[in-house]
Parts: structure tokens; C-alpha cells; sequence
């Protein structure tokens, strides 16, 4: 077995063995030698390569008391560097300060330098790419009872994703100043857009109005009891948004959706087949329950079909398997998100999600998952949409409106959304109250009142954390389980509002 990094050849050459690390001494020097040269180069290369980028912790020294002398507005040279670095023992290795004079007269051209840049980080993510891969191979190499090797695969995808964002986001603090340039970003996106919506829009125009769209690294929790209709509404505005998808040149030069987006929809309620067919039940205006049975006439089929064909193009994404963990959940959506995109995700719904089995109760294991779900929200910037239900004492209320603290385990869900939102149709709780057909006055009344409820839905938001709270007002056509934009008296002549 080879120990050394030098292996024999016939030649007498000496050849780097194997275990060596992709690096680039010749960049690196030539990089640093271009910064002691010309300050103003660091600003060209300061986005690409950090000091942990360099493969020798010399260079790496030396790049990062450039970057902060530079920073402060001072000189770096190798003149004002020799007094930082007089002590440093791996630079005396290297022939004292004198290396640093060497390495600014070496420089050849700054005109490369980007070249240079790009190339030693490159080098970096190759490093880190291999010892990523050793980690992986030591910890499934060591049998222990306490990993499982399914933990592991999502650790595993998880560093890894991570290294792949690593180039389009910078983590840690940053400046207020490029803070309040993303803000104004995010406000031209909203003024120059048509309808004013920073986020995606719904498809349901009066809840856009109320919400600006749905906005990145939000948790939205869609809240309701069982026949109010939640994973209507959720199918609804997943295929809203999927429908709408266009791809293109987004404002900062990336490529991805400039309307609608792809939808990740974890159905862990009801499997795929189901909810496609709610979908199509929707897009076709064939009853839902005529297409369970198959109960169809000749152009209702039709219709059905055409609608599935003009579908199958959606980017609408749906994983129907039971109990997922929330890391699961989580390593999937990253998957999805690396090979199709995903600019949606939605939950249905919470309570069927599984926590990590580490915690001693179910609030404990509610709040991990929300706060799971957040961090998801978060870490792939985009909209996550969760489904929750509400606890049984709406029912015994007078007032059947549901209110935050009617949320199951409120604390944790009420705590990590950004918007809560419940699901309401007084329609519901009325049928129910039908009077018998010998009062004639009662039923008279309740005629009239089941008329004006006809038809209706309202979404409560009780929480938002960038707007206001308040009630908007939906259509509701139980028959295709679809929600829609509810025309007001004064729209009745205006067809674009339904």
C-alpha cells in the first residue's frame, strides 16, 4: 500500500499519486500577484471565490488580509501585507516576505483574472465533491443500529444540494444596502407586472389582491374542517398556477418560470389517480362523481379526454406516498426542484406529515414539522402551501367562522406561517339545518337564506405577516369542486371577472 503522494516512474519523473487533491498553485499565484498589483481587481472576483476557496492556507492568508485591508479602503501590497504576515510560519516556509514581492512581480495580466477566479473555485467544489463522497463512504462503512442508511441518502442529498447552491447563494449576513436593492427588485417586479403581484398569482383574483400572490420562503397554511372544501382549493390554485407556467429570462438573467410555475403537490390524503381526477373533473365541467362511476355521456367523455390531453403538459408534479417523514419531504422537494424546478409546493396536509420519531408529543411533533416545512420554504425559496385541519369546537360555536385558535396544536402552526388562511362556506352548516316541511314560515326562510349562501365561499386570513387580515369572498361549484372568482353585483356585465 502507497502512503506517499509521489509514486516511482521509469523516467525518474516524479508523478502525483491519486490521493491528491485538483488544485492549481500557478492560479492562485497569479490571482493574488493581480490583487497586490491592482487593488481593484478584488471587486471583479469578490462574488466568485472566497479565502476557503484556495487550496494552500498561505494563499488563503494572504487573499483574506488583502480582502480586509481592501475593504476598509486601504492599500494591499506586498509593502502593507509584510507587517500582517512577519510571524506567519507556513509563509516563512515559502522564503518570508520576499514570496509576496515575488508574487506581485509575476503577475502577468489583469485582463484574466476572472478566468483565474472562476477556475480555483471550480477546483474548490471538485475538493469538496471528494471529501463529501469520503464522508459518505466512512459513515456507510460503519454499521451502526442509530444511522439508518435512509437518514443517511437524505444527509447525503442534502450536503449535496448544498454545494450546488453554493455559487447562487451566499449565506451569512448581508449588507442592508443589498437587502433594501432586493426590495426595490421585488417592488419594480410587482409595478411592472400587470395586476400589481409581486409573488405568483392564484388564479383567484381577489385573493391575489389580498395576498400580492404567493410569495418566496412563505409558509401558507390553507386551514378548514373535513367538507369545507381545503383540498379543493389547494387543487384549484396548484392548477391555476401550473396552467399559467411560461418559461423565459427572469429580471436577474436566470432562466425560469416569469409566469405561473412548476408545483410540487404531496397528496398524502389521497393517491395521484384522485386527485387527478378532481383536476380534470374541474378543467372538463364534468361532475366529479359522474367521472368516479364512469356515469358519462358521449360529449362529456370527450370533453374529459380533451382536458386530459391539453393537461399533460402541466408541470404538476404529484407524490402520493403515505406517512412521509419531513425529511423525506424535504429531500424530495430538493430533488424535484434540481431536475424539473419548483416554484410551488404544496402539503396536503400537515397532520399526516411524520416528524423525525425523535419527539416526546404530538405538539412537539407538529411544531418540528412546521418548522421543518418553513426551513423547505426557505431553503428553495419558494412558496410552501400546507393543509391543516381545524379541531372539533367550531362545531359546538354559534358562530362556525373558524379563528386562529382553532388550529390543532395551534401554537407551533400559528407561530411558523407567514399566512393562515380557513376554508368557509356557510352552505355547508345551513343544509343542515333544514327545517321540517310542516313549518312553512321556517322553511321559507331558510330557503332564502340557502339561496343567497348558494354558490359561496369564503377564505378567512387570519394572519399575514406582510398584509392586511380580512375575508375573500370565492365561487364555489361543488359539482366540478372548483373554486372561482365570485362576480359581484355591480360585475354583472363584466365577463373577465369570473
Amino acid at each position: 500500500m502507497m502512503n506517499e503522494i509521489t509514486a516511482f516512474n521509469p523516467t525518474g519523473a516524479e508523478v502525483q499519486a491519486p490521493e491528491t487533491m485538483p488544485h492549481s498553485i500557478e492560479a492562485e499565484q497569479q490571482l493574488l500577484g493581480a490583487i497586490l498589483t491592482n487593488n481593484d481587481i478584488y471587486d471583479r472576483v469578490a462574488s466568485i471565490i472566497g479565502a476557503h476557496h484556495f487550496f494552500d492556507p498561505v494563499h488563503a492568508r494572504i487573499y483574506e488580509i488583502s480582502a480586509a485591508r481592501i475593504a476598509k479602503n486601504n492599500l494591499a501590497s506586498p509593502v502593507t501585507l509584510k507587517a500582517f504576515m512577519e510571524d506567519d510560519e507556513g509563509l516563512k516556509e515559502l522564503g518570508g516576505p520576499a514570496y509576496l514581492a515575488r508574487l506581485a512581480g509575476a503577475a502577468i495580466s489583469s485582463f484574466a483574472v476572472r478566468d483565474y477566479a472562476q477556475m480555483i473555485y471550480d477546483l474548490a467544489i471538485r475538493r469538496d465533491l471528494i471529501s463529501l463522497g469520503r464522508d459518505i463512504s466512512a459513515k456507510a462503512s460503519k454499521v451502526d443500529v442509530a444511522n439508518e442508511p435512509r437518514e443517511q441518502i437524505v444527509e447525503a442529498e442534502q450536503a449535496l444540494y448544498k454545494l450546488a447552491e453554493q455559487g447562487n447563494s451566499e449565506s451569512g449576513f448581508q449588507s442592508f444596502l443589498r437587502a433594501v436593492t432586493d426590495a426595490v427588485n421585488v417592488a419594480n417586479a410587482a409595478y411592472q407586472r400587470e395586476g400589481g403581484l409581486s409573488g405568483i398569482s392564484t388564479g383567484l383574483t381577489d385573493m391575489d389582491k389580498k395576498l400580492g400572490g404567493l410569495h418566496p420562503s412563505d409558509l401558507l397554511i390553507l386551514a378548514g374542517r373535513p367538507s369545507m372544501g381545503k383540498t379543493s382549493l389547494a387543487t384549484n390554485i396548484a392548477f391555476n398556477v401550473a396552467k399559467a407556467y411560461k418559461r423565459g429570462l427572469k429580471a436577474d438573467g436566470t432562466e425560469g418560470a416569469i409566469e405561473g410555475g412548476v408545483v410540487g403537490f404531496y397528496s398524502l390524503e389521497m393517491s395521484a389517480e384522485q386527485l387527478a381526477a378532481r383536476i380534470l373533473s374541474e378543467a372538463s365541467e364534468v361532475p366529479s362523481e359522474q367521472i368516479r362511476r364512469g356515469d358519462m355521456t358521449e360529449a362529456e367523455f370527450r370533453r374529459f379526454v380533451d382536458a386530459a390531453k391539453s393537461l399533460e403538459a402541466c408541470p404538476l408534479y404529484i407524490d402520493d406516498t403515505p406517512a412521509l417523514p419531513i425529511s423525506q419531504l424535504a429531500a424530495r422537494a430538493r430533488r424535484l426542484k434540481r431536475t424539473h424546478g419548483l416554484d410551488v409546493l404544496m402539503v396536503d396536509y400537515l397532520q399526516l406529515v411524520r416528524g423525525t420519531g425523535k419527539s416526546e408529543n404530538r405538539v412537539n411533533e407538529i411544531s418540528e414539522i412546521t418548522m421543518g416545512l418553513k426551513a423547505i420554504a426557505k431553503e428553495l425559496h419558494i412558496p410552501v402551501i400546507a393543509l391543516s385541519q381545524l379541531s372539533r369546537q367550531v362545531e359546538s360555536r354559534e358562530d362556525k367562522r373558524p379563528q386562529l385558535s382553532d388550529l390543532r396544536e395551534s401554537g407551533s402552526i400559528e407561530q411558523d406561517a407567514d399566512v393562515v388562511m380557513f376554508v368557509f362556506r356557510e352552505e355547508y352548516y345551513k343544509e343542515r339545518e333544514k327545517p321540517g316541511d310542516h313549518d312553512l314560515d321556517k322553511m321559507a326562510a331558510w330557503q332564502e337564506e340557502m339561496e343567497r349562501l348558494h354558490g359561496k365561499a369564503e377564505v378567512v386570513i387570519g394572519k399575514q405577516r406582510h398584509g392586511p387580515i380580512g375575508t375573500v369572498e370565492l365561487s364555489f361549484e361543488g359539482q366540478f369542486t372548483r373554486f372561482g372568482n365570485l362576480v359581484k353585483p355591480w360585475q354583472n356585465n363584466d365577463d373577465s371577472s369570473f
